[in-house]
C-alpha cells in the first residue's frame, strides 16, 4: 500500500500518569507531525506505564521494526523515572555518569554541587549521544535508533528541534482531504476498490457528526501529488455517480 522505500518510526509515550487519565497525552500529536513534515511516517505508538519490563520489551521490538523510535517521560530525578535505566538494558549498556551531561546540569542551576536527584539525571547508558535541553537542563539521549526525550511537552518539544536535523529527509508527505455529507456504509465498496487501484496512496475514511449530521472526510496521503489528484477526481467521479453529496 505504501512507497517500500519510506523513513518508518515509532513512538513510544511512557507513563502511568497517562494511563491512569491524570494527564493526557500532547506529545504523540506533535512528534507525528513534525515527523510528516520531514517525510517520516510514524507508523506505531505505543502507551506504555513505567515498568521496566513494558519498556525493554517495547523498545527492541520497535527498534528492530522501524528506523526511528522516539521515547517521551520517565528521564526525571525520581524513583519511578525509570526510562534511562530500562532502555540501558534493552540494548545491554552500563549506566555511567556522563560529563557533558553534568555540566549541563551544573550551568543550568548554576552550582557543582548536584545532589544525588540531579546527578541521576546525568547517569546515561554508555555511548549515549545527549540531546540538549534548552528548558530546564537535564538532556535526552540517544543510543543506537532510539530518541529519549523528556515528557513534558514543552521540554519534549525543544529536545525534538534537536532531534529533526539528525534525522534522514523522506519524501514530503502530501495530504488531500474530500469531504461528503452521508455515511461510510454507502461508500466503503468504492473506496476499497479505489485503494486497490491506487496501492502507492494512503485512502483513509474519518466520520463525525456535525450538526446532526454525517460527514466523512476521505483522506488522501503519500508522496506522489499526481497520483492522489488522479485518485482524488475518480473518487468524486464515483460519489457523483452514488449521488453523494460532495462538500468540497
Amino acid at each position: 500500500m505504501y512507497p517500500e522505500k519510506r523513513i518508518k518510526a515509532a513512538v513510544i509515550i511512557i507513563g502511568n500518569e497517562i494511563l491512569s487519565g491524570r494527564i493526557s497525552d500532547s506529545n504523540l500529536h506533535y512528534i507525528s507531525q513534525k515527523l510528516s513534515e520531514k517525510g517520516i511516517y510514524v507508523e506505531e505508538a505505543r502507551i506504555i506505564p513505567d515498568k521496566r519490563s513494558y519498556i525493554i520489551d517495547a523498545v527492541l521490538f520497535l527498534s528492530k521494526t522501524y528506523d526511528y523510535v522516539l521515547t517521551t517521560g520517565g528521564i526525571g530525578p525520581t524513583h519511578d523515572d525509570i526510562t534511562t535505566e530500562s532502555v540501558a538494558a534493552a540494548f545491554d549498556k552500563k549506566i555511567l555518569l556522563n560529563n557533558e551531561a553534568k555540566q549541563a546540569l551544573i550551568n543550568y542551576y548554576k552550582t557543582t554541587s548536584l545532589n544525588d536527584a540531579r546527578l541521576k539525571m546525568a547517569c546515561l547508558p554508555e555511548g549515549s549521544i545527549l540531546i540538549p535541553n534548552p528548558i530546564s537542563g537535564a538532556p535526552g539521549f540517544i543510543i543506537n535508533n532510539v530518541y529519549v526525550m523528556a515528557g513534558v511537552p514543552a521540554i519534549m518539544q525543544a529536545m525534538l528541534m534537536n532531534i529533526l536535523p539528525l534525522l534522514k529527509q523522506g519524501d514530503q508527505i502530501i495530504s488531500e482531504t474530500l469531504t461528503i455529507v452521508g455515511g461510510e456504509s454507502k461508500i466503503a465498496q468504492t473506496l476499497s476498490n479505489i485503494q486497490l487501484v491506487h496501492p502507492n496512496i494512503d485512502i483513509g475514511s474519518y466520520p463525525r457528526l456535525e450538526n446532526n449530521q454525517h460527514i466523512v472526510a476521505i483522506v488522501f496521503r503519500g508522496t506522489d501529488t499526481q497520483k492522489i489528484k488522479t485518485a482524488l477526481e475518480i473518487t468524486k467521479t464515483a460519489f457523483e455517480k452514488l449521488d453523494v453529496k460532495i462538500l468540497n
